[in-house]
């Protein structure tokens, strides 16, 4: 590995040499306190952040690292100077970085001119972190990856499809219900890619609009906000009622199994997307999800400065 940028690049060997890592480094992060003495990590963020940022800078921190934090609406980037320049400049600089940005193509461009690792934190295509913390709770609750995984709302995100990637990966099932049509269904390229990794690993993808049939017999329910960072503050109402009939509520639940689990990436929109009575419930991981956001991406850092 050399850079971390988007799970379809990912194995089933690497992801789960990850999840081990972070467990192990979950369990006994004393033996780690030192793994980074004299490293720098630099975090690029375009958008905003609290487990991201966190979970970067504290767990470098830990590690005997420092962490700087640079606000690219303060850069020159894209501004007065070009992303050739800026990645070659951050390299001499930084040992490794990681950067929270809208673009796919701008996270690629400055992997490609870097001499460091490059870590993708969040952009609004993937979120490979998020979901690498994911399959890391998921093995830590289910103690398997042969369980049945359904994700209700907004399909066309970042989060939807590294959760396609990833679990086609690992070789869970994995259900998308959303509503009909492109502004709402995971992009056709990603189904498709993911549906190649499912053929390998002997998952089973479906994508339907029917809520209801998607969530029987899960073993995780999981759903994300309705408005991401890209969806204008001017659709909200329509998106509202659109998606209204894909909210995680106890109706939804109890069609999935007895011990179903219910996941959200955070931040939730409580009475949107999910109700207070599931994501309060003895069901909700969500707060496992976002401590083990500092496990997985402290393995994340040691594999790529190869320190494990």
């Amino acid at each position: 590995m050399k850079h971390f940028l988007t799970l379809r690049e990912m194995t089933k060997k690497d992801l789960t040499f990850l999840i081990k890592k972070g467990i192990e480094v979950k369990k006994h992060p004393e033996k780690f306190s030192a793994a980074m003495k004299n490293k720098n990590l630099l975090m690029l963020f375009e958008a905003p952040s609290l487990r991201t940022r966190l979970s970067f800078e504290i767990g470098m921190n830990q590690m005997g690292g420092n962490a700087i934090y640079y606000n690219l609406d303060e850069s020159t980037l894209g501004k007065k100077e070009d992303i050739r320049e800026f990645s070659r400049v951050v390299s001499r600089y930084a040992d490794i970085v990681t950067a929270r940005v809208y673009g796919q193509k701008t996270i690629e461009a400055l992997a490609e001119y870097a001499e460091i690792p490059v870590i993708n934190a969040m952009t609004n295509y993937e979120h490979p972190c998020q979901i690498l913390s994911d399959l890391m709770t998921i093995y830590e609750k289910k103690k398997t990856f042969d369980i049945k995984l359904v994700y209700l709302g907004d399909g066309l995100n970042n989060v939807t499809h590294s959760l396609l990637f990833g679990c086609s990966i690992m070789g869970i099932d994995i259900s998308v219900a959303t509503p009909k049509g492109k502004d709402y269904e995971p992009d056709a390229n990603v189904v498709k890619i993911a549906k190649s990794f499912a053929m390998k690993s002997g998952s089973r993808i479906v994508i339907t609009n029917k809520p209801e049939e998607a969530a029987k017999n899960a073993d995780i329910v999981y759903t994300d906000s309705w408005m991401s960072y890209r969806i204008p503050k001017s659709r909200e109402k329509q998106r509202l009622k659109i998606f209204q009939p894909y909210q995680v509520n106890r109706k939804i639940m109890q069609l999935a199994k007895n011990d179903a689990l219910f996941m959200h990436d955070l931040p939730a929109t409580r009475g949107q997307e999910v109700t207070n009575d599931v994501i309060d419930s003895r069901q909700s991981i969500v707060i496992d999800q976002a401590e083990n956001r500092l496990h997985a991406q402290k393995a994340l850092m040691l594999r790529l400065m190869k320190s494990a």
